[in-house]
């Protein structure tokens, strides 16, 4: 294994693989901050460099994080499919790259190869990916899941309605779902996160916006975002519970910090099974973000990237319903810029489907980035493109309660027209027959929430 690469006259050495998939990766604020950043962009050269001539071997036998360190380690490695891995093997990153994107290699067979293939590795291509790459590469793959209704069919763009409240006020929460409803926002799920965390609050969220579901016959999944062992609670209490969320890290480290572990997961996913209120067979709702690891001091000497891949590694053991990307979340100590949380989605959408998930992006940013309107409309452009299964739908794009910017349902409205796509087929009948759309275009009455109170 070499991990040295020369340009220029100059010999860049590097420590290890984990050091390579660091050093190659694009700039982020977050390796930066914690010291594993090239420190010029000779140096990332070098790295990418270096890491496109590593054979899969190599990043096989030299895991980031040791199996006997780490849960999730050993979750990845359990469920790579040996065969196909021992035929991949001796691929150089470079020879993966070149398949991943040659045109006659379809869907199929990518997720054939990537049965063979450790987060680690997926990390590591879309290292050696423009951003262009990324967006070719990611739109070859369309996953499907179902819930109560099926998420991710051809020429479809799903919305997740988001009627966040900064006092969990239900009269607030309901205004702002019908607004999104109005605007064809909610056919992926109507999933509120909410301020304070127990199960008697719980209860009450999830109760006003399941009466809301059920009076006006909406053909999707509804969730509440609090703790993963809240949702437990209502599951054994009998509150009706589509999907199970919570988020998750690429670290056991960071996920203790999150309050959970495999274990949990596991348990959650079974109850869910058993005791939920949607017919499935996809019941679990993940959202992750290049980072949190680094925020919680739990990346381990690990960039915040390749971290982010775990993430997938983790996630598609459970075979969920839709997983989240929020890389823009965090703030400047992990994504700087706008450019910086550009290529992130790109990186993280391609990741994500390579693994075989339902993935969705939230191009969000704080206001203490250097990011504004134009990069998220970019970045939400980009990724639509790149056949994101769903986006978010924010009342303004503005989070009142998690005090974020995120794609509005204007933006929502907007994407399905631009790409010519439309809602989930179940959805885009109940807009049809509430008067909302018509032929995959809104009608007038789009943006009128006072339809649903006449």
């Amino acid at each position: 294994m070499n991990l040295r690469s020369t340009i220029h006259n100059k010999v860049y050495s590097f420590k290890s693989v984990r050091d390579v998939l660091a050093k190659a990766n694009q700039e982020k604020s977050g390796d930066v901050l914690a010291g594993l950043a090239a420190e010029t962009a000779k140096e990332r050269v070098a790295a990418k460099l270096c890491l496109a001539n590593l054979q899969l071997k190599d990043i096989y036998e030299n895991p980031v994080i040791a199996y006997e360190k780490d849960e999730i380690t050993r979750l990845i490695y359990d469920n790579v499919n040996t065969t196909i891995y021992k035929k991949l093997m001796n691929w150089t990153v470079a020879e993966l790259r070149d398949y991943i994107l040659d045109s006659k290699v379809g869907q199929s067979e990518l997720m054939n190869i990537s049965r063979g293939l450790t987060s680690e590795m997926i990390a590591a291509v879309a290292k050696l990916m423009s951003s262009m790459d990324l967006v070719y590469a990611a739109k070859k793959i369309k996953i499907q899941t179902h819930c109560n209704t099926t998420l991710g069919l051809p020429g479809t763009l799903s919305f997740r309605n988001q009627p966040n409240h900064p006092t969990d006020n239900i009269e607030g929460i309901i205004a702002s779902l019908k607004e999104g409803l109005s605007f064809g926002s909610g056919d992926a799920v109507i999933g509120v996160n909410p301020v304070e965390d127990n199960i008697e609050n719980f209860s009450r969220v999830m109760n006003a916006i399941v009466d809301v579901q059920k009076r006006f016959e909406i053909p999707t999944q509804t969730c509440v975002l609090a703790h993963v062992t809240t949702q437990m609670q209502a599951l054994q209490k009998g509150v009706p519970v589509d999907l199970v969320f919570q988020s998750i890290a690429g670290t056991q480290i960071a996920n203790d910090g999150f309050g959970i572990s495999l274990s949990m997961l596991d348990e959650a996913n079974e109850m869910a099974t058993k005791l939920g209120t949607s017919t499935g067979p996809n019941v679990m709702y993940f959202e992750t973000g290049q980072g949190s690891e680094i925020s919680l001091d739990a990346h381990l000497g690990v960039d915040e990237m390749t971290l982010e891949a775990r993430c997938y590694g983790l996630a598609k053991h459970y075979k969920p319903f839709m997983l989240n990307n929020v890389s823009g979340f965090i703030g400047p100590e992990t994504i700087y810029s706008g450019k910086e949380v550009i290529r992130a989605d790109l990186e993280d959408l391609f990741m994500g489907k390579m693994h075989g998930l339902p993935m969705g992006i939230a191009p969000c940013y704080t206001n203490h980035m250097k990011a504004d309107q134009d990069d998220q409309e970019i970045g939400t452009m980009l990724c639509a493109m790149a056949g994101s299964n769903f986006f978010m739908g924010v009342s303004g794009g503005d989070d009142c309660m998690l005090n974020y910017q995120d794609t509005s349902f204007h933006d929502d409205a907007s994407v399905r027209e631009i790409l010519n796509l439309r809602p989930a087929p179940e959805f885009e009948k109940w807009l049809e027959k509430r008067g909302i759309m018509e032929d995959g275009k809104l009608t007038e009455l789009a943006g009128d929430a006072s339809i649903f109170d006449k």
